[in-house]
């Protein structure tokens, strides 16, 4: 039936657009990654339903690489039953990002058909496999059936969705990735009715059918109410339970999606399987890293899930732990827990949009990228074959020929190599988006969970020591879980490169029994040759008999290798489809039985009230199924392997055989029609025999020694993994200590810090570090990136040099005369560079570029450490900051009232309102004040010293007599100076005591850096107590003097210069309450006379000269205070720069060898003289060097002692003085 093509369709059928845009994303590796809810991208249906004469539907869906799927119908309904003729459509269109399509599987759902004639596989479940190797750019597949709609369910109006799927690979991608596009068919069904006449009949059936109706109708509403009833009095009992057991224990990780044939796991399980049955095996190598890599991406998810799960169970327990210890009251704890759930929910909908945004605009980039890339590179490819059609038009046909073939094999390697560049580049696009993601995650879950317990603290509902046990208990519980995740990362990649090792080593038999089977074949089909050319060299054969049969021998020989080829695809095909059966009922059955024992999980989660015991039943569970998991794997693929082996060895026994029966049966018959000697063609028969046998012992021989060779690296791999594990295991251990090393080294720094804002440490601490775990994917994906790259910048440097040789000969045979000679010459070269360059593109340098990749990502581990670190410290610091700058500013403030105090007391003194006495007693009065407020602050201070001290002492007490943890058996035995059971003890508990110890020492780090911030709270309550004081004194002041508060701005205003103009007017504020409201304008209209109205304004203009003068004086002083530090550093400078001038050139310094300096002076003769800049100081320094010939000094001059640095720094101090 396939390629039939109906009379009802046009051949424009063939073209039909399509309506959907592809997404060349979702079949890359991300098109494996789980998304964190149920939710389709990029999904678009539609039907269009034609009732009469004929139902005819279409669809059609194309994805981004000129593929089009389409789905087509025709329903006869007048026949009965009605029949569709159905044709599904697959058309490779030939456009710009078009490429070959292998493994092509379509899937056509036939549910509520019955299918008469069909070349595909009917499954259990209505649907039906098709299979294609290969499909090439321009072609089509076409596949035709005929169905009966199913007349045991005919309705009138029923409406058949029969949707279709297609896989496949394309060579433009990796090939381990699947594309997958989907469309659908709707068939609207109609059902014939016979009409009867007989009117009698009718009127009693109506009757009847009324009363049966009627009673029927009132018996299923007796019933739907009662039943309704029941329904809603069991689900006001079990709703909530079963609410709170679906969303605590369902993994955040894709389900089977009934919109999908076969789920996201199962494709991935399978691609082994056809790896081993469809991949050539020059290419298994590369399909397995792949596929690796997609391996490792999924893990990466299902840990993301697992520790998501773990940590939102987590906080629900201790959530109920503190409801236990009654410090939460039940309602307080349900409510929370209520808030929990609605803020995870809501979490998990905004990383799923932001994850839906990401992967759209990654998707849009990529393929821009693409696009630009190819065009550039068929641009590149136009220009170089319209210069060679040109240079072609020159030449004789042959070497034309030859150069056309080498540029056409030149511009595939550099499209294979730009298509794997920009495909590893993009993997690693959207691995970086899914791990910014997760750790966004991380982030808003530790975000949740501190605000909540910042809002019950803000609102009475948590006591404040409750929400300090509560967030070091919180601390502790995810250090657990991520030292869990950590163990869990580990031998998760360690299972995954173990069978990946195994798996390589499968590929490598395969690849021996392939060369096995092959050189077999080969040698049984030779013997066919050689018999006839034995038979010419004895002289029983003419060439003209020999010729003949040798052509017949050849064709003979050909037929039975090409059957060969065609029997092991095809049996290699229905072998693939019975190992994915069972691979897939295994596996699924295991997935059952572990969901099962994730599930009991629950029971746990109730009733457990120790954390702790709940995340080591996590460890040992998700350890055990990762253990089982890989044992199903690796029994399966080496089932595999051996029905693979089977099959091959079967199929060329079968194939030697044949060629056996054409040797003796067909050729030998021949050779004795020719009237060659029967005794003489059964010896050299018995030969071939005895040399065929020999032949298979000696592959066997070579198969079984590679093949145990092979075995004996698995071992060393096991070792070697095992090996890593413990050593990546205690990396990680060191990065953990590390973590909490600088966050105890952050906190005994000098800080004042309050409770709230150790909360908010806290949780930047726990955002930051929970990202300190190494993805399994990113690393593998950053590497092969890396190695692209690196590979791509030596191919291009090689590329230049291979250029810039064909240049050089270009120029020099540019000036020859004959123009034949110079082409021929040119063809030449040229050929030559081709064959350069693809050597060049053939050729890798991977272990060249393996250890700078291993440098890079070292690098890049440090640098991202560095940056955690560097963030919490600034943090940190940025909390501090903001505490100094609020204390700078009231000490400016402060500073400014007191400045302002002096220059009334002055204005006071000088204008004679009062004397330097009355003054004086004015300060004596205010002091008792000021006394008082120091009197109070010391007592507050020592209060809360001594209540923090018998604190800590309490906790000391609390933790030190159970330190080591010792029996009473073991104090009777320290009475009795038995020191050896006392140290044993010791010893057992020494790791208890270190934690005990430890623990304590944070508790009090804390308690000290919250004790320094009550004591600075204190101390800043005293002084703006103070600070009212001095405040009150100069209203006092000003009431006295009189000052215009126009002045007093302007004062204000000098003295303040950094502040702003409303805390300038908060202060004269302040100072006019106190005053009792003195005037606010310059003129005093109270003031009798004018001479000593403009003899008070002369005084405060000259005050207020004077305070302008201090300032500008105190600016001087810092300026001059600057320079001389500026001087100083310069002649510092200087002098180090002259000192290594001089240790440079020792010979020129004053010190020299007596013997040198005797003779007649003679004249410098300064030829060179060299500037050197100072960058500092914008100064230049000349160093003017005397011209000598160095031959003759060395020859001339005695052997100098070596000068150390320390006396050449003498020396130049000497010459400096």
């Amino acid at each position: 039936m396939t390629g039939w093509l109906p009379p009802a369709w046009d051949a424009r059928d063939l073209l039909l657009a399509s309506a959907a845009s592809g997404d060349q994303w979702s079949h890359s590796l991300f098109a494996l990654i789980p998304s964190w809810t149920k939710k389709i991208l990029f999904k678009r249906e539609s039907s269009v339903n034609y009732q009469s004469p004929e139902d005819v539907s279409k669809m059609s869906v194309s994805s981004g690489f000129g593929v089009t799927l389409q789905k087509c119908a025709v329903v006869d309904v007048q026949h009965d039953p009605q029949t569709a003729h159905v044709r599904l459509l697959i058309n490779n269109t030939n456009t710009l990002l078009s490429a070959n399509i292998t493994d092509l599987i379509l899937l056509d759902n036939i549910t509520g058909l019955r299918v008469q004639k069909n070349s595909g596989n009917k499954t259990t479940d209505g649907i039906q496999i098709y299979r294609k190797r290969f499909l090439q750019v321009g072609e089509y597949f076409a596949i035709n059936y005929t169905a009966l709609l199913d007349g045991k369910e005919m309705r009138n109006g029923r409406v058949l969705t029969l949707p279709a799927k297609l896989t496949f690979r394309s060579s433009s991608l990796n090939k381990t990735h699947l594309i997958s596009m989907a469309t659908s068919l709707t068939i609207t069904e109609e059902e014939k009715t016979k009409i009867s006449y007989s009117h009698g009949i009718h009127a009693a059936g109506f009757f009847i059918a009324f009363l049966v109706s009627l009673v029927l109708t009132c018996a299923v509403l007796c019933v739907v109410y009662r039943t309704q009833i029941l329904k809603w009095s069991f689900r006001g009992k079990n709703q909530e339970p079963q609410l709170e057991l679906s969303q605590n224990h369902k993994l955040e990780r894709s389900q089977f999606n009934s919109g999908d044939l076969f789920s996201e796991d199962t494709i991935m399980n399978d691609q082994f399987i056809d790896i081993l049955s469809f991949e050539e095996s020059g290419n298994m190598l590369q399909a397995l890293e792949d596929l690796e890599v997609t391996s490792l991406t999924r893990a990466d998810a299902d840990l993301e899930a697992y520790r998501m799960q773990m940590c939102k169970e987590v906080i629900a327990m201790m959530m109920k732990n503190m409801v236990f210890s009654h410090n939460l009251f039940p309602h307080v704890e349900k409510r929370m827990s209520s808030v929990f759930k609605k803020q995870f929910l809501a979490m998990e909908k905004e990383i799923q949009e932001e994850y839906e945004r990401k992967m759209v605009a990654l998707t849009a980039e990529c393929n821009l990228e693409t696009r630009k890339k190819m065009e550039a590179q068929h641009q590149k490819e136009r220009a170089a074959n319209e210069e060679a059609e040109e240079l072609m038009k020159k030449m004789n046909e042959k070497p034309a020929v030859e150069y056309r073939s080498l540029l056409d094999r030149l511009h595939r390697l550099e499209q294979d190599h730009l298509k794997r560049f920009l495909l590893v580049k993009q993997e690693e696009y959207f691995v970086k988006a899914y791990r910014q993601l997760a750790i966004s995650r991380r982030k808003e879950l530790h975000n949740i969970f501190f605000t909540q317990i910042t809002n019950a603290i803000f609102k009475g509902e948590l006591r404040l020591e409750a929400a300090k046990i509560l967030v070091q208990d919180y601390s502790k519980i995810q250090g657990d879980i991520e030292d869990l995740m950590d163990f869990l990362q580990a031998s998760k990649k360690c299972h995954l490169n173990g069978r990946f090792a195994y798996r390589e080593c499968l590929i490598s038999k395969v690849q021996l029994w392939d060369s096995q089977a092959s050189a077999l074949i080969n040698a049984a089909a030779s013997q066919i040759p050689s018999l006839i050319n034995k038979m010419e060299r004895a002289g029983h054969l003419s060439e003209n008999h020999l010729g003949m049969l040798l052509d017949q021998a050849q064709a003979e020989i050909n037929s039975v290798k090409q059957k060969f080829d065609h029997d092991l695809k095809q049996e290699k095909q229905k072998l693939h489809q019975k190992l994915i059966i069972k691979r897939r009922r295994e596996i699924l059955q295991k997935q059952k039985e572990h969901g099962k024992e994730q599930l009991s999980l629950g029971d746990t989660f109730k009733t457990t009230r120790e954390v702790s015991h709940y995340i080591s039943h996590w460890k040992h569970l998700l350890s055990d199924h990762a253990v089982e998991v890989e044992e199903l794997i690796e029994k399966l693929d080496n089932e595999a392997s051996e029905e693979l082996k089977e099959l091959t060895f079967r199929l060329m026994e079968k194939t030697i055989e044949e060629l056996k029966r054409i040797q003796y049966g067909v050729f030998v018959q021949e050779l004795i029609k020719l009237n060659v000697l029967k005794m003489y063609l059964l010896e050299v028969v018995e030969e071939h025999k005895k040399e065929i046998a020999v032949k298979r012992e000696q592959l066997e021989r070579e198969e079984h020694e590679k093949s145990m060779a092979i075995e004996e690296l698995l071992p060393l791999t096991t070792q070697k993994l095992s090996q890593e594990l413990e050593k990546s295991l205690s990396e990680q251990k060191k990065l953990r200590n590390w973590e909490q090393l600088v966050f105890m080294q952050l906190l005994s720094l000098p800080l004042s810090l309050s409770e709230e804002e150790l909360l908010k440490i806290r949780q930047e601490f726990h955002c930051c570090f929970s990202q300190m775990d190494d993805s399994l994917a990113l690393p593998k994906i950053r590497a092969r990136t890396l190695l692209q790259a690196f590979e791509s910048a030596w191919r291009e440097a090689e590329l230049l040099k291979v250029d810039q040789r064909l240049a050089m000969p270009s120029k020099q045979h540019s000036k020859m005369k004959k123009v034949g000679s110079r082409n021929r010459n040119k063809i030449d070269i040229l050929k030559k560079s081709l064959e350069e360059k693809i050597v060049i593109y053939e050729n890798s340098v991977k272990e060249e570029n393996m250890n700078k990749v291993k440098y890079e990502l070292l690098l890049e581990k440090e640098s991202q450490l560095r940056d955690l670190e560097n963030k919490l410290g600034e943090y940190i610091a940025s909390l501090q900051f903001q505490k100094t700058v609020k204390k700078s500013k009231m000490l400016e403030l402060y500073r400014a009232i007191i400045s302002v105090q002096a220059l009334l007391f002055e204005q006071l003194t000088v204008s004679k309102t009062l004397s330097k006495l009355e003054c004086v007693q004015i300060l004596e009065a205010h002091n008792p004040e000021i006394e008082k407020l120091d009197r109070k602050l010391e007592y507050e201070m020592l209060h809360k010293e001594s209540a923090q001290q018998q604190q800590h002492l309490m906790s000391r007490q609390r933790w030190a007599p159970d330190g080591l943890g010792l029996s009473s058996e073991a104090v009777e035995t320290n009475a009795d100076r038995q020191v050896t059971v006392l140290l044993r003890q010791a010893m057992n508990k020494c790791r208890q005591f270190i934690n005990q110890h430890q623990k304590s020492l944070r508790e009090e780090q804390t308690n000290y850096v919250v004790l320094e911030d009550l004591l600075e709270n204190l101390e800043m309550d005293a002084f703006l107590a103070l600070y009212s004081q001095e405040l009150q004194l100069a209203g006092y002041l000003a009431k006295l003097t009189k000052v215009p508060m126009g002045m007093l701005h302007r004062i204000l205003n000098l003295l303040l210069p950094s502040s702003i103009q409303s805390e300038v007017l908060t202060v004269l504020d302040s100072i006019n309450k106190y005053s009792d409201g003195v005037t606010e304008s310059d003129g005093n209209a109270e003031e009798s006379g004018s001479c000593r109205k403009r003899k008070q304004q002369g005084l405060w203009q000259v005050l207020e000269s004077k305070v302008k003068q201090d300032l500008i004086n105190r600016s001087l002083e810092k300026m001059s205070a600057l320079n001389r530090r500026k001087d100083s550093l310069i002649k510092k400078k200087q002098l180090a720069f002259l000192e290594r001038a001089l240790f440079i050139h020792p010979e020129r310094s004053p010190r020299h060898n007596p013997v040198e300096q005797s003779g007649p002076p003679s004249s410098v003769n300064v030829t060179s003289a060299e500037a050197v800049e100072q960058l500092d100081t914008g100064e230049k320094v000349f160093l003017f060097r005397e011209q000598t010939d160095p031959i003759i000094s060395f020859r001339n001059s005695p052997r100098k002692k070596k000068k150390s640095f320390l006396n050449s720094k003498k020396a130049a101090r000497a010459s400096m003085n």
